[in-house]
């Protein structure tokens, strides 16, 4: 039987260099594209935090975890878009599911 929605969480790093309106801009962006399938349960901002290794010579990160219910389609969109977008440095998508 096919999934007609599903729990995700999505954990992604921002380049901290993107200022303040950016980073509100691409936490935005990917609000409303998870938004596009599904509910946003909670968008969490951790803030810039230092990285266990640099990550293109970075030493720290702004990271941001959101949580989602939404279609099965969206973590693969998603994970598109974040490739795609200049100033994601890493992102991780995980199925919640019992």
């Amino acid at each position: 039987m096919a999934k007609i929605s599903g729990k995700y969480e999505v954990l992604y790093i921002i380049d901290p260099a993107q200022g303040e309106e950016g980073i509100a801009a691409l936490v935005e962006k990917f609000k409303a594209l998870a938004e596009e399938y599904g509910t946003v349960t909670e968008v969490d901002e951790w803030g810039k935090r230092r990285l266990a290794y640099p990550i293109n010579d970075l030493p720290e990160g702004y990271y941001v975890l959101m949580n989602t219910e939404s279609k099965p389609e969206m973590p693969a969109e998603l994970d598109r878009v974040f490739k795609i977008t200049e100033g994601i440095m890493r992102s991780l998508i995980i199925s919640k599911d019992e």
